[in-house]
């Protein structure tokens, strides 16, 4: 190994410790962990990471193979440790499930089940197969074997848009069918890959799971609304509104609540951590939250279907972000009758004020 370079991949140093202070950051812990992470991140022990495919777009395996910081070779080779993975592995066939038997065989309770897309379970299972077995039975066999799994996406966590109305094939999470094992959820459509490697590294650091919520997700990823760091908020809280795409307000960055922004009921950390290293999500880019890391919002409601918040509009005690324009100002006759009004009010006042009793009691006064 070269002095500046700390993987055959070619992951310098200065990228790497960036890399895990950047991910100890994400996963809220203190800055002093960073050296704990990347220990556990260059470990020879490190557990194997298996990854099935169901029923899915492969978007979340796009995902990770579009991060930048480390590349996908550096992240695939050096920092999880991939055995198998149906879409990214040079073999296939028999050479394929030969690598999977052999992983499984050695690393019997101690690899990490990456599950992507959902389980099929009408007509027993025939709508997804892989190497004659159906994706039940794989999950089944691949999860017993586990030290812990992860759902990858809304599919694999929630079902997503297989398990949608009229849902043909039956289609259910496959969290929900490990029943024995530790299960993490990470949905999105697609999830950051950053919350997948933060995930594993947390569990090889600590050898334990990160606290989760009660969907199962890493609540240091999804432990908050979307709608709390959203750039556009203040527009939120000023009552500025896009009413429609491409009006003025849309243009200029306004609110898209109105266009049926699924933020304000979405928890995830999209706002903050973002999509393709270059500081874009999609409010960002013009276009409402759609709600994908829950599971009755996406393909449950409509895009544009605003949801239920308890305050659309900012409190009173805000100032108000539309005032109405000036006109030539109050009549004269207004002004008379105010004026009246309030010299009465204060001549009446200093009548009574010369009624009351000056310097106190009396008997006070004598004492």
């Amino acid at each position: 190994m070269s002095d500046n370079t700390l993987f055959s991949t070619g992951l310098h140093r200065r990228d790497f410790l960036r890399l895990t202070a950047g991910l100890t950051a994400l996963m809220g812990l203190p800055y002093a962990m960073h050296t704990k992470v990347a220990e556990a991140a260059t470990a020879d022990n490190r557990p194997p990471v298996i990854w099935l495919h169901f029923q899915e777009c492969t978007g979340c395996t796009e995902s990770l193979i579009r991060s930048g910081h480390p590349d996908p070779a550096a992240l695939i080779l050096d920092l999880i440790s991939l055995d198998y993975q149906e879409t990214l592995m040079v073999g296939s066939g028999h050479q394929a499930e030969k690598s999977l038997e052999d992983s499984m065989k050695a690393n019997w309770g101690k690899y990490i089940l990456v599950v992507e897309g959902a389980v099929p379970l009408a007509k027993d299972g025939i709508y997804c197969k892989v190497a004659g077995k159906t994706a039940v039975d794989s999950l089944r066999d691949v999860s017993e074997g586990a030290a812990a799994v992860i759902c990858i996406g809304t599919c694999a966590a929630f079902g997503g848009v297989q398990a949608a109305d009229p849902n043909p094939t039956q289609a259910v999470s496959a969290a929900s069918l490990i029943k024995d094992k530790p299960v993490i959820n990470i949905p999105g459509c697609p999830p950051s890959p950053y919350n997948l490697l933060a995930t594993i590294l947390y569990y090889l650091t600590f050898k334990k799971l990160p606290k989760l919520d009660k969907l199962n997700r890493p609540e240091f990823a999804y432990g908050r609304r979307i709608h709390e760091h959203c750039e556009r908020r203040p527009h939120f809280d000023a009552g500025r509104f896009a009413e429609q795409f491409g009006d003025k307000g849309h243009s200029e960055g306004y609110c898209l609540y109105k266009l049926g922004c699924k933020g304000p009921v979405t928890f995830a950390n999209c706002s903050v951590q973002r999509f393709n290293d270059v500081g874009v999500w999609p409010v960002s880019m013009g276009h409402p939250c759609i709600g994908c890391t829950e599971p009755d919002v996406m393909f449950h409601t409509s895009i544009y279907d605003k949801p239920q918040i308890h305050e659309v509009t900012p409190p009173d005690t805000y100032p108000n972000a539309n005032p109405a324009p000036r006109g030539k100002g109050a009549d004269p006759v207004t002004t008379g009758v105010i004026g009246m009004v309030a010299g009465a009010a204060i001549a009446a006042s200093a009548i009574m004020a010369n009624k009351l009793p000056k310097g106190g009691d009396d008997e006070e006064d004598k004492a």
